[in-house]
């Protein structure tokens, strides 16, 4: 079945930075666009950043400039390098499958997530 496992989270100071990774299994990884979205404490979720099956990108405001999606297909695996990390990244991130081959929020499998602090 399709499965999907985020590692690379941790507890980081403001301005550090992260690279977090989702290996992905159970479907053609290469053809369908996936997602970063996070919930940080008491929020709802928030759609981080995308990427598509031909590697065009997409992010939130919020962390355009500092964060960078990728994907490496021929290891089935997803990456978001977190850089110039603020108080308010703090969130859960997970890594998501979309339906189709655009990252249009159109969500179909949600990884556990994995736990990003950023805390002094």
């Amino acid at each position: 079945q399709v499965q999907l496992v985020e590692s690379g989270g941790g507890v980081v100071q403001p301005g550090g930075s992260l690279r977090l990774s989702c290996a992905a299994s159970g479907f053609t990884f290469s053809i369908y666009a996936m997602s970063w979205v996070r919930q940080a404490p008491g929020k709802g979720l928030e759609w981080v950043s995308g990427i598509n099956s031909g590697r065009s990108t997409g992010y939130a405001d919020s962390v355009k400039g500092r964060f960078t999606i990728s994907r490496d297909n021929a290891k089935n695996t997803l990456y978001l390098q977190m850089n110039s990390l603020k108080f308010e990244d703090t969130a859960v991130y997970y890594c998501v499958k979309e339906k189709g081959y655009d990252y249009s929020q159109n969500y179909h499998v949600w990884g556990q997530g994995t736990q990003v602090t950023v805390s002094s």
